[in-house]
This record gives structure tokens, C-alpha cells and sequence, in this order.
């Protein structure tokens, strides 16, 4: 067995763990850098690149079946569900390419495959090849899909959000289970391609909200659009022939037993630790198995050891995997001066339609965090009536925002509507740059832009923290919620 030694090692070449390789090597030239499968993270080859892929088909067959609503009559479109796919294909193996090309750029000497084992806090086997004595160790494994064991019913039938990206055309029927993120975007766009879907949950969760009102307006839009039973029933699940069956119970109390050509599990996601062989080591693991590590250094407890990415027990989006690896990966290159690291305001987005985003704190960290003090205001605004969503027909959503009582500080928000994509970031920054409500109000909005509900919200939230007038219920140019 091939013997090597090195100041930091890196394990697992996705987002997180590329950006910790580079930021180690800022500190010193021994590096090595593990990847157990293929080269290519998750965002570009199973995640956020093709799931947009496919959404934007969707929406340009969706803008084709609405456009009577503006006046103009088209006929129904004709999807090609293998085109559809083959440029989803083509496109995502594009995106992969970018980012095996810089893997490939990396020397080769700093990079093994194979999988990975701890032998001890210090020592790494890889495979059956290669054993290596590394003085500081980064975990960026990232993680894979999971469902509940009762899926297998299904057999051949049951795929994961992965395997979607690899069709070669577009099924008849689909069942998802999971109105996550993944499964409200996958759902709603395999929809709008001429699939039949229905959509299951289990707790009334939509996406990521956490506020009620946004959690009813949510389930209420999408159901008016496909079938969306965030608190469903299941039983009997299994493979039949080709297909898979399931009975469900709906909201009227009866049931139904269908055939769906696959059943796409999204129930979420699991850091792929359990094979690190974890226990050979110090850590201090959670109840799943994961390092317990801090937030703003990465480091597992006083350990040689650093996490990042979605291998850690924060579950983090690509952009604070990225920030993650950062983090950890300097730490290890100058261990052991250890130091915080930058964390960005929390900003995630869904897209679906309406789109769904979340900034900063979440109504329900809020309400834990302050309980019945009073101490917190929430403002609003409905997107049904503003100006330029009117306009533009994409007036369906709703803009909770957060506030503390007395000091005036804005604490996040939750949304779903119009342009969320971009009023997040609009939103992420003044938490970012702890804004108060009334800075917040100082800035420009322009006329006419959906963005002028941010500032309905805002005025509505600064009248019940007393610092200023009330809402404007109308505007003389356009009409209210601008």
C-alpha cells in the first residue's frame, strides 16, 4: 500500500470541498484532495443547473398557455419531451464540464480516488491503495438523497431527483412525494411539461416557509394549479407491472388507489458521513451520525478535523457550502490559528411559480427567539393588487417582514410571490448590513417595479414600530401596494 503524507486533506471534490483545497493552498503547497465518485458537484450536475433547465422549459410552455390572458390567441403547445430533455442533458454535462475542467487543472499529484476511511484523527485510508498521514483534515463529502425505507415498495418504479436529469423523455405520470424545495419545483415544472402529477407532504409543510399565512397562501396558489396535498394519507404503496400504486385519502375524507409511471422521492437529503468510518476518530458526532462542528470556524470541537458543505450538520445552500470550504479551508492551512470566518445573511429561493424566498430570520426563529414579549412586528403586503405585478399578470404572492420593537431593526423575511429571486437579495443585504426599517425606507424604489411592494411592506411595519406615518393605501398613479 502506497504511503503519503501531507499538511491538509481534503475529502470530497464539490463546491465546498474544491473552495477548501484552494484556500488551503494559500497557507501551504501540501494539499491532497479525495473524490470518491465522479468529478462534478452537485449543484451543476444533479441540483440547481438542470432543475432550472427543466423549469425554464416549463415556464416557456406555461407563457405559451397563458397568453390569451394578454389578449393574444395562440394554440396549445406541442411539447417534445425528448428535446426537452436531450437540451437538459446537454446543457447540464456543459456545466459539469466547467467544473471538472478545474478540477483537472488542479495538479495531479494533489489528487487521489477512492473512498475514504478514518483510521484515527490522523491517519486516512483510501481504498485499498493508498494510506495517508495528514496533519489536518477538511470533510466536504456532501450528501445524497433519502426517503423512508417503506419507498422500496415501490422498486424499480421509486427515483430520486438524481436519475430525473438522466430521462430521455418526459413520462406520462409522476407522484412526488416531498413539497420541499426539490419536489415543488420538479412537481410544478413536470406539470407545466404536460406530465400528470400529484404532488404528496406530510405536516402541511410548502417549500421552506415557516410563517402560517404564507404556509395557507402557498398551499391554497399551487393547488389551484395541479394537486397538492401537503398532509396526505398513503398506503398499500407498491410496484404493479410498470408501475407504481398507491391509495391515498384526500380532503374529503375518500380514497384513491392510482398508477404513476415512477415515483419521484424528494423527502430530503442526507450527509453522506456513514462510510467515513467516523467512529475511528475523536469527533463528537449528533444523532445522525455527523461531527458537531462551529459555525463560524468549521472545526469539530478542538480537533484537527474541519466539515463543510452539506457533509455538515448545517445543511447549508451551495452558496454557504462555498463559504464553508472557505472557512474551513483556511483554518486547516494555518491550524492552529483558527479563526471565524465570514458568514453571509441566510438567503435561500425557490423556483417555482410564484417563487418562494427566505431572508435572514425566519418568522419561526423569530417567534422563538422573542416568544408573546411583543417585542417583534410583522408588516406586509399582497402582490394580487400591486402595480407592476398586475401588469405583468404575476400578481399572485404575499411579503412578510420581521422587525424588532424599539430598536427598529429589520429581522428577515419570508415571501412568496413576483420576482422573489431578486427582492431577496434586496432584502439579504440590509440584514447583512443591519438596516433598521427606516434606513431601509430611505433608499430608492423606482416606479413602476414589483419592488415597490418591499416598500407597502416596510411602510406598513414602520407604522406599528412608531416610527413614522402610516401605510399609504393608495398611490395617485397606479393604484394601491406600490
Amino acid at each position: 500500500m502506497n504511503k503519503v503524507s501531507t499538511d491538509v486533506l481534503v475529502i470530497g471534490a464539490g463546491s465546498a470541498g474544491l473552495s477548501a483545497y484552494r484556500s488551503a493552498k494559500e497557507h501551504t503547497n501540501k494539499v491532497l484532495l479525495i473524490e470518491a465518485g465522479h468529478y462534478g458537484t452537485t449543484c451543476a450536475r444533479v441540483g440547481c443547473m438542470p432543475s432550472k433547465l427543466l423549469i425554464a422549459a416549463a415556464e416557456a410552455a406555461h407563457s405559451v398557455h397563458t397568453a390569451n390572458r394578454f389578449g393574444i390567441n395562440t394554440q396549445a403547445p406541442i411539447i417534445d419531451g425528448q428535446a426537452v430533455m436531450h437540451r437538459v442533458r446537454s446543457e447540464r454535462d456543459r456545466f459539469v464540464g466547467f467544473v471538472i475542467d478545474a478540477v483537472e487543472d488542479i495538479d495531479p499529484q494533489d489528487r487521489l480516488i477512492g473512498h475514504a476511511q478514518f483510521i484515527n484523527d490522523h491517519q486516512v485510508q483510501v481504498a485499498d491503495h493508498t494510506l495517508i498521514e495528514a496533519k489536518r483534515v477538511v470533510i466536504a463529502t456532501g450528501s445524497r438523497p433519502s426517503y423512508p425505507e417503506a419507498f422500496n415498495n415501490f422498486g424499480e418504479r421509486l427515483i430520486v431527483n438524481d436519475e430525473v436529469f438522466d430521462w430521455q423523455d418526459l413520462p406520462e405520470s409522476v407522484a412526488v412525494f416531498g413539497p420541499g424545495v426539490i419536489g415543488l419545483e420538479l412537481g410544478q415544472a413536470l406539470h407545466r411539461l404536460g406530465v400528470r402529477v400529484k404532488l404528496f407532504g406530510v405536516g402541511g409543510a410548502i417549500g421552506p416557509l415557516s410563517d402560517p399565512v404564507l404556509k395557507d397562501y402557498a398551499a391554497t396558489t399551487f393547488a389551484e394549479e395541479f394537486f397538492v396535498d401537503a398532509d396526505a394519507q398513503v398506503t398499500n404503496m407498491r410496484q404493479v407491472g410498470d408501475k407504481a400504486q398507491f391509495t391515498y385519502t384526500d380532503g374529503h375524507g375518500q380514497q384513491h388507489s392510482e398508477q404513476f409511471d415512477y415515483v419521484l422521492a424528494a423527502t430530503g437529503r442526507k450527509p453522506n458521513v456513514d462510510k467515513l468510518a467516523l467512529t475511528n476518530t475523536s469527533l463528537e458526532l449528533d444523532e445522525r451520525g455527523v461531527p458537531i462542528a462551529d459555525e463560524y470556524t468549521m472545526q469539530c470541537g478542538d480537533s484537527n478535523i474541519f466539515i463543510a458543505g452539506d457533509a455538515s450538520n448545517m445543511v447549508p445552500l451551495l452558496h454557504e457550502a462555498t463559504d464553508q470550504g472557505t472557512i474551513a479551508g483556511h483554518n486547516a492551512g494555518r491550524y492552529p490559528d483558527v479563526r471565524n470566518g465570514l458568514r453571509r445573511a441566510p438567503i435561500a429561493a425557490v423556483f417555482s411559480d410564484p417563487q418562494i424566498a427566505m431572508v435572514g430570520e425566519s418568522y419561526q426563529q423569530v417567534s422563538k427567539r422573542f416568544g408573546d414579549c411583543g417585542c417583534y412586528e410583522i408588516g406586509e403586503v399582497s402582490f394580487e393588487n400591486q402595480g407592476r405585478s398586475r401588469v405583468m399578470l404575476k400578481n399572485k404572492g404575499m411579503l412578510r417582514v420581521y422587525a424588532e420593537q424599539g430598536s427598529g431593526l429589520f429581522l428577515g423575511a419570508e415571501m412568496i410571490g413576483p420576482a422573489a429571486e431578486h427582492i431577496a437579495h434586496l432584502l439579504a443585504w440590509a440584514v447583512q448590513n443591519k438596516m433598521t426599517v427606516p434606513q431601509m425606507l430611505e433608499m430608492p424604489f423606482y416606479h413602476p417595479v414589483i419592488e415597490e411592494g418591499v416598500r407597502t411592506a416596510l411602510r406598513n411595519v414602520n407604522a406599528k414600530l412608531k416610527f413614522g406615518p402610516d401605510i399609504i393605501r393608495h398611490c395617485i398613479e397606479c393604484g394601491p401596494g406600490a
